[in-house]
Protein backbone atom coordinates (compact mmCIF):
# COMPACT_ATOMS: atom_id res chain seq x y z
CA UNK A 1 0.00 0.00 0.00
CA UNK A 2 1.72 3.34 -0.86
CA UNK A 3 1.48 6.58 0.96
CA UNK A 4 -1.93 8.15 1.36
CA UNK A 5 -2.21 10.53 -1.24
CA UNK A 6 -4.36 12.33 1.52
CA UNK A 7 -0.95 12.74 3.47
CA UNK A 8 0.55 16.18 2.78
CA UNK A 9 3.58 18.44 4.65
CA UNK A 10 3.54 21.28 5.43
CA UNK A 11 6.71 23.65 4.24
CA UNK A 12 5.66 27.20 5.47
CA UNK A 13 7.48 30.16 4.09
CA UNK A 14 9.15 32.19 6.06
CA UNK A 15 9.97 30.25 9.05
CA UNK A 16 13.76 27.90 9.31
CA UNK A 17 13.69 24.55 7.63
CA UNK A 18 15.24 22.00 10.07
CA UNK A 19 18.16 20.35 9.37
CA UNK A 20 16.97 16.47 10.05
CA UNK A 21 14.72 14.17 7.75
CA UNK A 22 11.01 15.50 9.26
CA UNK A 23 8.25 17.81 8.06
CA UNK A 24 7.67 20.87 10.07
CA UNK A 25 3.58 19.60 9.81
CA UNK A 26 2.26 16.99 8.19
CA UNK A 27 -1.74 17.52 7.27
CA UNK A 28 -3.84 13.56 7.29
CA UNK A 29 -7.50 14.33 6.30
CA UNK A 30 -8.75 16.87 9.10
CA UNK A 31 -5.57 15.74 11.34
CA UNK A 32 -2.49 18.59 11.72
CA UNK A 33 0.22 16.89 13.31
CA UNK A 34 3.11 19.55 13.96
CA UNK A 35 6.56 18.80 15.03
CA UNK A 36 8.54 19.92 17.85
CA UNK A 37 9.93 23.03 17.28
CA UNK A 38 12.66 24.37 18.87
CA UNK A 39 14.11 28.50 19.22
CA UNK A 40 16.66 27.18 16.27
CA UNK A 41 17.75 29.32 13.00
CA UNK A 42 18.91 25.28 11.92
CA UNK A 43 22.28 27.66 11.34
CA UNK A 44 23.65 28.84 14.30
CA UNK A 45 21.52 26.64 16.50
CA UNK A 46 20.24 29.26 19.23
CA UNK A 47 19.49 32.13 16.67
CA UNK A 48 21.13 35.56 17.21
CA UNK A 49 18.58 37.85 18.43
CA UNK A 50 18.59 35.66 21.45
CA UNK A 51 22.50 34.98 22.13
CA UNK A 52 23.49 38.59 21.58
CA UNK A 53 20.04 39.64 23.60
CA UNK A 54 20.94 41.99 27.28
CA UNK A 55 20.38 38.79 29.52
CA UNK A 56 18.86 40.96 32.18
CA UNK A 57 16.65 42.82 29.66
CA UNK A 58 15.45 39.61 28.04
CA UNK A 59 14.28 36.23 29.64
CA UNK A 60 15.85 33.58 28.33
CA UNK A 61 13.23 30.98 28.07
CA UNK A 62 10.73 33.62 27.22
CA UNK A 63 13.00 34.84 24.38
CA UNK A 64 12.97 30.82 22.64
CA UNK A 65 9.30 30.72 23.79
CA UNK A 66 8.18 33.81 21.76
CA UNK A 67 10.67 32.33 18.92
CA UNK A 68 9.18 28.97 18.50
CA UNK A 69 5.50 29.76 19.24
CA UNK A 70 5.59 32.25 16.13
CA UNK A 71 7.47 29.43 14.00
CA UNK A 72 4.23 26.94 14.79
CA UNK A 73 1.94 29.20 14.55
CA UNK A 74 2.87 30.27 10.74
CA UNK A 75 3.12 26.50 10.15
CA UNK A 76 -0.05 25.91 11.42
CA UNK A 77 -1.83 29.00 8.89
CA UNK A 78 0.10 28.01 5.94
CA UNK A 79 -1.68 24.72 6.50
CA UNK A 80 -5.16 26.31 6.49
CA UNK A 81 -5.76 26.56 10.12
CA UNK A 82 -4.73 28.80 13.63
CA UNK A 83 -3.15 28.02 16.25
CA UNK A 84 -5.20 29.68 18.55
CA UNK A 85 -9.05 28.21 17.00
CA UNK A 86 -8.17 24.54 16.15
CA UNK A 87 -5.07 23.27 18.78
CA UNK A 88 -6.45 20.68 20.63
CA UNK A 89 -2.96 19.03 22.17
CA UNK A 90 -0.52 20.44 23.13
CA UNK A 91 2.72 18.97 24.28
CA UNK A 92 5.84 21.03 26.16
CA UNK A 93 9.26 19.76 27.15
CA UNK A 94 11.43 21.70 28.87
CA UNK A 95 15.39 20.77 29.56
CA UNK A 96 16.09 20.65 33.62
CA UNK A 97 19.26 19.39 34.99
CA UNK A 98 17.02 18.19 37.56
CA UNK A 99 16.20 15.76 38.34
CA UNK A 100 19.51 13.65 38.25
CA UNK A 101 19.65 10.26 37.55
CA UNK A 102 20.62 9.89 41.29
CA UNK A 103 17.73 11.99 42.34
CA UNK A 104 15.56 9.53 40.41
CA UNK A 105 16.43 6.57 42.19
CA UNK A 106 16.08 8.18 45.11
CA UNK A 107 12.56 9.53 44.36
CA UNK A 108 13.07 12.91 43.91
CA UNK A 109 11.07 13.86 40.98
CA UNK A 110 10.72 18.27 41.10
CA UNK A 111 13.03 19.85 38.18
CA UNK A 112 13.55 23.23 40.22
CA UNK A 113 12.15 25.15 37.23
CA UNK A 114 9.90 27.89 37.04
CA UNK A 115 7.81 27.69 33.08
CA UNK A 116 6.47 31.29 33.82
CA UNK A 117 7.93 33.01 30.98
CA UNK A 118 6.73 30.38 28.36
CA UNK A 119 3.38 30.40 29.76
CA UNK A 120 3.43 34.43 29.24
CA UNK A 121 4.68 33.61 25.46
CA UNK A 122 2.17 30.64 25.02
CA UNK A 123 -0.66 33.03 26.30
CA UNK A 124 -0.12 35.86 23.42
CA UNK A 125 -1.14 33.12 20.93
CA UNK A 126 -3.55 30.90 23.10
CA UNK A 127 -6.79 31.76 24.45
CA UNK A 128 -9.43 30.21 26.27
CA UNK A 129 -10.19 27.63 25.56
CA UNK A 130 -6.77 26.31 25.71
CA UNK A 131 -5.77 22.74 24.48
CA UNK A 132 -5.34 19.78 26.73
CA UNK A 133 -1.63 20.33 27.90
CA UNK A 134 1.62 18.05 28.78
CA UNK A 135 4.41 19.82 30.72
CA UNK A 136 7.48 17.74 31.31
CA UNK A 137 11.14 18.38 32.46
CA UNK A 138 13.34 16.24 30.34
CA UNK A 139 17.44 16.33 30.06
CA UNK A 140 18.27 17.37 26.56
CA UNK A 141 17.08 18.30 23.45
CA UNK A 142 18.60 17.71 20.01
CA UNK A 143 20.24 21.57 19.59
CA UNK A 144 22.60 23.08 21.80
CA UNK A 145 21.57 24.78 24.15
CA UNK A 146 17.90 25.02 23.30
CA UNK A 147 15.73 24.63 26.71
CA UNK A 148 11.81 24.30 25.01
CA UNK A 149 10.23 22.49 22.83
CA UNK A 150 6.62 22.39 21.82
CA UNK A 151 4.58 20.00 19.60
CA UNK A 152 1.06 20.69 18.74
CA UNK A 153 -2.08 18.13 17.28
CA UNK A 154 -4.56 19.94 15.42
CA UNK A 155 -8.07 19.33 14.50
CA UNK A 156 -8.87 21.56 10.62
CA UNK A 157 -12.36 20.11 10.73
CA UNK A 158 -14.54 23.66 10.74
CA UNK A 159 -15.72 22.84 14.03
CA UNK A 160 -15.62 24.96 17.41
CA UNK A 161 -13.65 23.38 20.68
CA UNK A 162 -15.36 23.38 23.74
CA UNK A 163 -13.09 23.64 26.86
CA UNK A 164 -15.00 21.54 30.10
CA UNK A 165 -14.14 23.80 33.60
CA UNK A 166 -12.84 21.08 36.75
CA UNK A 167 -15.50 19.23 37.96
CA UNK A 168 -16.73 20.45 41.19
CA UNK A 169 -14.91 19.18 44.17
CA UNK A 170 -11.63 18.74 42.23
CA UNK A 171 -8.43 20.80 42.11
CA UNK A 172 -7.85 23.67 39.19
CA UNK A 173 -4.73 23.41 37.50
CA UNK A 174 -2.50 26.70 37.66
CA UNK A 175 -1.03 26.72 33.97
CA UNK A 176 -4.68 27.62 32.55
CA UNK A 177 -4.98 25.08 30.36
CA UNK A 178 -8.08 23.09 29.75
CA UNK A 179 -8.25 19.98 31.89
CA UNK A 180 -10.83 18.40 29.13
CA UNK A 181 -11.03 19.46 25.41
CA UNK A 182 -14.03 18.65 23.10
CA UNK A 183 -13.86 18.88 19.38
CA UNK A 184 -16.19 17.09 17.22
CA UNK A 185 -16.10 13.44 17.94
CA UNK A 186 -13.11 13.84 19.86
CA UNK A 187 -12.21 14.75 24.00
CA UNK A 188 -8.57 15.56 24.98
CA UNK A 189 -7.28 15.31 28.46
CA UNK A 190 -4.86 17.46 29.87
CA UNK A 191 -2.49 15.54 31.79
CA UNK A 192 -2.93 15.13 35.16
CA UNK A 193 -0.74 14.81 37.99
CA UNK A 194 -1.53 13.61 41.47
CA UNK A 195 -1.15 17.13 43.32
CA UNK A 196 -3.95 19.55 44.70
CA UNK A 197 -2.43 22.48 43.27
CA UNK A 198 -1.91 23.95 46.54
CA UNK A 199 0.50 22.74 48.60
CA UNK A 200 1.71 24.39 51.99
CA UNK A 201 2.58 27.84 50.67
CA UNK A 202 1.58 30.30 52.80
CA UNK A 203 0.67 28.08 55.69
CA UNK A 204 3.99 27.26 56.72
CA UNK A 205 8.04 28.15 56.56
CA UNK A 206 8.29 26.78 53.12
CA UNK A 207 8.18 28.35 50.16
CA UNK A 208 8.72 25.33 47.82
CA UNK A 209 6.21 24.41 44.40
CA UNK A 210 2.80 25.35 44.68
CA UNK A 211 1.77 21.58 44.31
CA UNK A 212 2.16 18.84 46.85
CA UNK A 213 0.59 15.19 46.70
CA UNK A 214 -3.16 15.57 47.29
CA UNK A 215 -3.56 13.56 50.54
CA UNK A 216 -5.64 10.87 48.66
CA UNK A 217 -2.20 9.79 46.68
CA UNK A 218 -0.10 9.76 49.90
CA UNK A 219 1.32 6.87 51.23
CA UNK A 220 1.42 6.52 55.40
CA UNK A 221 5.34 6.34 55.41
CA UNK A 222 5.03 4.72 59.27
CA UNK A 223 3.00 1.78 57.77
CA UNK A 224 4.67 -1.25 56.31
CA UNK A 225 2.21 -2.13 53.49
CA UNK A 226 1.55 0.58 50.50
CA UNK A 227 2.24 1.45 47.05
CA UNK A 228 3.39 5.19 46.46
CA UNK A 229 2.85 4.51 42.80
CA UNK A 230 -0.27 2.54 43.09
CA UNK A 231 -1.77 5.15 45.31
CA UNK A 232 -0.79 7.92 42.89
CA UNK A 233 -1.90 6.05 39.61
CA UNK A 234 -5.28 5.40 41.01
CA UNK A 235 -5.78 9.06 42.17
CA UNK A 236 -4.49 10.36 38.99
CA UNK A 237 -7.45 7.97 37.05
CA UNK A 238 -10.13 8.41 39.37
CA UNK A 239 -9.27 12.28 38.84
CA UNK A 240 -9.52 11.59 35.26
CA UNK A 241 -12.48 9.62 34.99
CA UNK A 242 -14.07 12.64 37.13
CA UNK A 243 -13.43 14.77 34.05
CA UNK A 244 -13.99 12.52 31.60
CA UNK A 245 -17.81 11.75 32.85
CA UNK A 246 -17.81 16.20 32.91
CA UNK A 247 -16.84 16.49 29.23
CA UNK A 248 -20.14 13.69 28.83
CA UNK A 249 -18.21 10.40 28.52
CA UNK A 250 -16.39 8.03 30.33
CA UNK A 251 -13.01 6.32 30.29
CA UNK A 252 -14.07 3.32 28.47
CA UNK A 253 -13.68 5.10 25.45
CA UNK A 254 -10.80 5.92 25.87
CA UNK A 255 -8.08 5.60 22.60
CA UNK A 256 -5.01 6.51 23.93
CA UNK A 257 -3.00 7.38 26.67
CA UNK A 258 0.22 9.07 27.42
CA UNK A 259 1.82 8.14 30.56
CA UNK A 260 4.76 9.05 32.42
CA UNK A 261 6.21 8.13 35.01
CA UNK A 262 9.56 8.93 37.48
CA UNK A 263 11.34 5.32 37.26
CA UNK A 264 11.36 2.28 35.69
CA UNK A 265 10.34 0.75 38.06
CA UNK A 266 7.31 2.42 38.77
CA UNK A 267 5.63 0.36 35.80
CA UNK A 268 4.31 -2.88 37.61
CA UNK A 269 2.77 -0.78 39.76
CA UNK A 270 1.21 1.74 37.57
CA UNK A 271 0.05 -1.72 35.23
CA UNK A 272 -1.46 -3.12 38.36
CA UNK A 273 -3.75 0.04 38.55
CA UNK A 274 -3.98 0.24 34.92
CA UNK A 275 -5.57 -3.00 34.69
CA UNK A 276 -8.26 -2.18 37.02
CA UNK A 277 -9.67 0.87 35.30
CA UNK A 278 -9.13 -1.28 31.72
CA UNK A 279 -9.61 -4.69 32.43
CA UNK A 280 -10.89 -5.51 28.76
CA UNK A 281 -10.38 -3.83 25.83
CA UNK A 282 -7.47 -1.10 26.81
CA UNK A 283 -6.56 1.90 25.16
CA UNK A 284 -3.55 2.15 23.37
CA UNK A 285 -1.07 3.47 25.60
CA UNK A 286 2.64 4.85 25.39
CA UNK A 287 4.67 4.96 28.93
CA UNK A 288 8.11 6.56 29.24
CA UNK A 289 9.82 7.43 32.66
CA UNK A 290 12.75 9.69 34.07
CA UNK A 291 10.08 12.82 33.76
CA UNK A 292 10.15 15.26 35.71
CA UNK A 293 6.96 16.47 36.73
CA UNK A 294 5.39 20.24 38.02
CA UNK A 295 4.16 18.96 41.14
CA UNK A 296 6.88 17.78 44.26
CA UNK A 297 6.70 13.93 44.77
CA UNK A 298 4.92 13.13 41.86
CA UNK A 299 5.57 10.00 40.13
CA UNK A 300 3.09 9.75 37.21
CA UNK A 301 1.46 11.83 34.68
CA UNK A 302 -1.55 10.51 32.91
CA UNK A 303 -2.70 12.63 29.62
CA UNK A 304 -5.30 10.57 27.79
CA UNK A 305 -7.65 10.99 24.75
CA UNK A 306 -11.44 9.42 24.08
CA UNK A 307 -14.41 9.44 21.75
CA UNK A 308 -17.26 11.83 23.01
CA UNK A 309 -20.52 9.70 24.03
CA UNK A 310 -22.38 10.64 21.07
CA UNK A 311 -19.60 10.19 19.01
CA UNK A 312 -20.77 7.06 16.47
CA UNK A 313 -17.00 6.00 16.04
CA UNK A 314 -15.66 2.79 16.50
CA UNK A 315 -12.67 1.99 19.13
CA UNK A 316 -10.87 -1.30 17.33
CA UNK A 317 -8.06 -3.43 19.35
CA UNK A 318 -5.83 -4.32 16.33
CA UNK A 319 -3.31 -6.86 17.02
CA UNK A 320 -0.88 -9.21 15.18
CA UNK A 321 1.01 -12.31 15.62
CA UNK A 322 3.50 -10.95 13.59
CA UNK A 323 4.74 -8.50 15.87
CA UNK A 324 5.34 -8.65 19.89
CA UNK A 325 3.26 -9.10 22.65
CA UNK A 326 2.83 -5.58 24.11
CA UNK A 327 4.09 -5.16 27.51
CA UNK A 328 1.45 -4.80 30.40
CA UNK A 329 -1.61 -3.82 30.01
CA UNK A 330 -2.12 -2.57 26.28
CA UNK A 331 -2.54 -3.54 22.73
CA UNK A 332 0.04 -3.41 20.26
CA UNK A 333 -2.79 -0.51 18.56
CA UNK A 334 -6.20 0.60 18.79
CA UNK A 335 -7.88 2.44 15.29
CA UNK A 336 -10.17 4.92 15.49
CA UNK A 337 -11.54 6.99 12.65
CA UNK A 338 -8.45 7.80 10.25
CA UNK A 339 -6.35 7.12 12.38
CA UNK A 340 -4.27 4.07 13.82
CA UNK A 341 -2.93 4.86 17.58
CA UNK A 342 0.73 2.63 18.50
CA UNK A 343 1.68 1.46 22.44
CA UNK A 344 4.92 1.66 22.93
CA UNK A 345 6.88 0.85 20.73
CA UNK A 346 10.90 -0.80 22.03
CA UNK A 347 13.04 -3.48 20.76
CA UNK A 348 11.66 -6.38 22.95
CA UNK A 349 10.45 -9.76 22.58
CA UNK A 350 7.59 -11.61 23.85
CA UNK A 351 8.68 -11.93 27.17
CA UNK A 352 8.95 -7.85 27.79
CA UNK A 353 12.97 -8.63 27.65
CA UNK A 354 15.09 -6.37 24.53
CA UNK A 355 15.20 -8.64 21.88
CA UNK A 356 18.46 -10.81 20.84
CA UNK A 357 20.86 -9.25 18.69
CA UNK A 358 20.14 -5.36 19.73
CA UNK A 359 22.80 -4.39 22.18
CA UNK A 360 26.44 -4.70 21.83
CA UNK A 361 27.79 -8.16 23.19
CA UNK A 362 29.69 -7.30 26.43
CA UNK A 363 33.27 -9.08 24.80
CA UNK A 364 32.83 -6.36 21.98
CA UNK A 365 31.74 -3.01 23.44
CA UNK A 366 32.36 -1.09 20.30
CA UNK A 367 31.23 -3.29 17.93
CA UNK A 368 27.83 -2.59 16.27
CA UNK A 369 24.82 0.14 15.72
CA UNK A 370 22.46 -1.16 18.25
CA UNK A 371 19.83 2.03 18.00
CA UNK A 372 20.19 1.62 14.00
CA UNK A 373 19.13 -1.91 14.84
CA UNK A 374 16.37 -1.32 17.30
CA UNK A 375 14.98 0.85 15.12
CA UNK A 376 14.64 -1.45 11.88
CA UNK A 377 13.41 -4.10 14.39
CA UNK A 378 11.06 -1.74 15.84
CA UNK A 379 9.46 -0.56 12.16
CA UNK A 380 9.12 -4.15 11.03
CA UNK A 381 6.78 -4.74 14.06
CA UNK A 382 5.35 -1.51 13.27
CA UNK A 383 4.85 -2.15 9.48
CA UNK A 384 2.98 -5.58 10.58
CA UNK A 385 0.60 -3.88 12.94
CA UNK A 386 -0.08 -1.17 10.43
CA UNK A 387 -1.19 -3.66 8.17
CA UNK A 388 -3.42 -5.26 10.29
CA UNK A 389 -4.90 -1.99 10.98
CA UNK A 390 -5.51 -1.45 7.40
CA UNK A 391 -2.76 1.35 6.40
CA UNK A 392 0.79 1.21 5.98
CA UNK A 393 4.23 2.33 7.30
CA UNK A 394 4.60 4.74 5.14
CA UNK A 395 0.85 6.62 6.63
CA UNK A 396 2.81 7.04 9.68
CA UNK A 397 2.09 10.81 10.27
CA UNK A 398 3.43 11.59 13.74
CA UNK A 399 6.51 10.28 15.86
CA UNK A 400 7.90 11.03 19.16
CA UNK A 401 11.10 9.67 19.96
CA UNK A 402 13.02 9.70 22.86
CA UNK A 403 16.55 8.42 23.24
CA UNK A 404 18.63 7.26 26.28
CA UNK A 405 21.53 9.11 24.28
CA UNK A 406 22.12 11.52 21.92
CA UNK A 407 24.94 9.82 20.85
CA UNK A 408 22.76 7.43 19.60
CA UNK A 409 20.67 9.87 17.52
CA UNK A 410 22.11 10.04 14.05
CA UNK A 411 22.16 6.13 13.47
CA UNK A 412 18.85 5.88 14.62
CA UNK A 413 17.32 8.82 12.72
CA UNK A 414 18.80 7.48 9.20
CA UNK A 415 17.44 4.42 9.43
CA UNK A 416 13.96 6.22 10.09
CA UNK A 417 14.31 8.12 7.73
CA UNK A 418 15.29 5.41 4.89
CA UNK A 419 11.91 4.15 5.43
CA UNK A 420 10.00 7.15 4.66
CA UNK A 421 10.86 7.92 0.52
CA UNK A 422 7.93 10.28 0.43
CA UNK A 423 6.71 12.32 3.12
CA UNK A 424 8.55 12.75 6.25
CA UNK A 425 6.40 12.43 9.47
CA UNK A 426 6.52 15.61 11.77
CA UNK A 427 8.80 14.59 14.95
CA UNK A 428 10.13 15.54 17.87
CA UNK A 429 13.03 13.76 19.44
CA UNK A 430 13.85 13.92 23.30
CA UNK A 431 17.05 13.06 25.53
CA UNK A 432 16.31 11.37 28.85
CA UNK A 433 18.68 10.96 31.57
CA UNK A 434 21.19 8.16 30.51
CA UNK A 435 19.35 5.54 32.44
CA UNK A 436 17.83 2.50 31.90
CA UNK A 437 14.22 2.39 30.14
CA UNK A 438 11.72 -0.05 31.29
CA UNK A 439 12.83 -2.46 28.68
CA UNK A 440 16.64 -2.63 30.05
CA UNK A 441 19.15 -2.45 27.41
CA UNK A 442 16.69 -0.03 24.74
CA UNK A 443 17.94 3.23 23.33
CA UNK A 444 14.64 4.40 21.53
CA UNK A 445 11.21 4.42 22.57
CA UNK A 446 8.94 5.12 19.63
CA UNK A 447 5.27 6.79 20.07
CA UNK A 448 3.47 6.50 16.59
CA UNK A 449 0.13 7.76 14.88
CA UNK A 450 -0.16 6.49 11.54
CA UNK A 451 -3.29 7.42 9.18
CA UNK A 452 -5.61 5.05 7.83
CA UNK A 453 -7.20 5.96 4.16
CA UNK A 454 -10.81 5.96 4.25
CA UNK A 455 -11.25 4.96 0.84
Amino acid sequence: MPQSSEITAIWPEGTPKPLMPYSPAVRAGDWLFVAGHLASDYENGLPPEITEANPNLVNRMGAESAYLLDNIAKTIAAAGGDFNRDSVRIFQWMVSDKPTLEEFDAGETWPDLSITPYLDARNKHITDPRPASTALSVHELLVKDTTVEVDVICRLDGAESVGIPVPAGLPSPLAGYSPALVRGDYVFLAGEIPVDWVGDYGQTEHRGPLSALAPEARVNPYLWYGSEIEQQTDYVLGKLDKIAKAAGTTLDRTIKADVYIAHPSDFAGMDKVWSKYFPENPPARMVMPYMGFGGKSSRIEIALQLLTGESELTIETVHTDLAPTPIGQEPQAVKCGDLLYFSTQMAFADDGNLADGMARRPEFPYYGAPARDQVRYILKNVAAIAEAGGTDLENIVRRLCFHDDFAFFQEAIDEWAAHFPGVKPASSTIGLVPGQMVVPGAKVLLDLIAYVPQS
